[in-house]
């Protein structure tokens, strides 16, 4: 019997709980791989480039006879780390290289022969790639409701909050590790790669059916250093807007909990303030770094939103658009509903 099984089936598998091992290199496995694989690497990072290296310079059957060197006495540990993986999963582990070649057939092999169910994924890494960018161009997810408002509105919260009511949301900033703003990576891990934030929102709208719709903020095609698929981008221009308001006062207190620990911070954001420059010129940056030396953050987050984000993002006020008043915060969550069924009430835009 063949171990080899489809992407299809591959991703069939992991949608009932089927583990997904990577079997590629740490620093394949670090670019990107398929939202919750883990990673078991036949070949560590110097042992991938020195197999590498001798199957340019020496040949094939070189090269693979010192991967089986190399490999030989990691296999009781790969397979004892697979089956206390698959303890809670009668379902084969389904195991995946770069394009479906020796590393993903070996590893799967091995875990066979030692009793661990275990699959090939044909195509690899390679393939699901190919899946994921196919999904995008051909943009068959439902209607997409954005919720838009100045800086420090609360429109991640109110999506949170959307979440915990029922309603289906993307939260783009979430997977990107990035509030969006010049500010926006502070306080956070580090930002995915562009192919894993790719994989990541994937992920989330393939559960959106076609008829279906999900909940996002607006965003600018870039998040800190990635970037919205265009098809995705085009989607959040669509559809009529709920654009959220808030007073100044609300939005600064919003703002000073989103950075928590911001003392600690303050070094961070000597960077961020002094690239404001060109915008806003020297005289307004050395005023903005001397309230965050002082440490006077509700000053300095006010002023910045009146003098920076404001202006900025004004030009977004979009034409179509549904407006909630955030305040009496007590009841909010209401009035946002209420505007989102109103928008789904609306025919689809196309």
């Amino acid at each position: 019997m063949s171990i080899v099984i489809t992407l299809e089936q591959s991703l069939a598998l992991r949608d009932k709980g089927a583990v997904l091992v990577d079997a590629r290199s740490p620093a394949e496995y670090a670019e990107a791989t398929i939202p919750g694989a883990v990673n078991v690497p036949i070949l560590d990072n110097a042992e991938r480039a020195e197999v590498g290296t001798l199957y340019k310079d020496a040949g094939k059957q070189v090269a693979r006879r010192r991967g089986v060197e190399l490999v030989a006495p990691k296999i009781p540990a790969m397979v004892e780390r697979v089956a206390k993986l698959q303890e809670n999963t009668s379902l084969p582990a389904v195991v995946f290289c770069w394009r479906g070649g020796m590393r993903s057939l070996a590893l799967a092999q091995f875990l066979e022969l030692a009793g661990v169910p275990a699959r090939q994924m044909a195509w690899g890494h390679k393939g699901f790639r190919k899946h994921v960018l196919e999904f995008f161009e051909r943009a068959q997810w439902g209607r997409v409701i954005v919720l838009r408002g100045l800086t420090g509105v609360g429109k991640t919260k109110y999506l949170h909050e959307l979440a915990k009511h029922g309603h289906p949301v993307l939260d783009l900033e979430g997977l990107a590790s990035h509030r969006g703003s010049a500010f926006g990576n502070l306080g956070l891990p580090r930002q995915p790669g562009q192919k894993m934030f790719e994989a990541l929102i994937w992920d989330q709208l393939r559960k959106i059916d076609s008829d279906g719709y999900v909940i996002a903020e607006g965003e600018s095609r870039h998040i800190g250093k990635v970037a919205l698929p265009v098809e995705l981008y085009k989607t959040l221009q669509r559809e009529t807007s709920v654009w959220l308001n808030a007073s100044l006062q609300q939005r600064v207190k919003n703002i000073l909990n989103d950075y928590p620990a911001i003392d600690s911070l303050k070094e961070d954001f000597v960077g961020p303030i002094k690239a404001l420059k060109d915008k806003l010129g020297n005289k307004k940056v050395a005023a903005y770094l001397a309230m965050l030396e002082a440490g006077n953050w509700t000053k300095l987050v006010g002023d910045l939103m009146e003098n920076y984000y404001d202006p900025l993002y004004r030009h977004t006020f979009p034409e179509r658009r549904i407006e909630v008043d955030l305040e009496p915060e007590e009841t909010a969550i209401e009035r946002l509903k209420a505007a989102i069924n109103k928008v789904l009430a609306e025919p689809p835009k196309g």
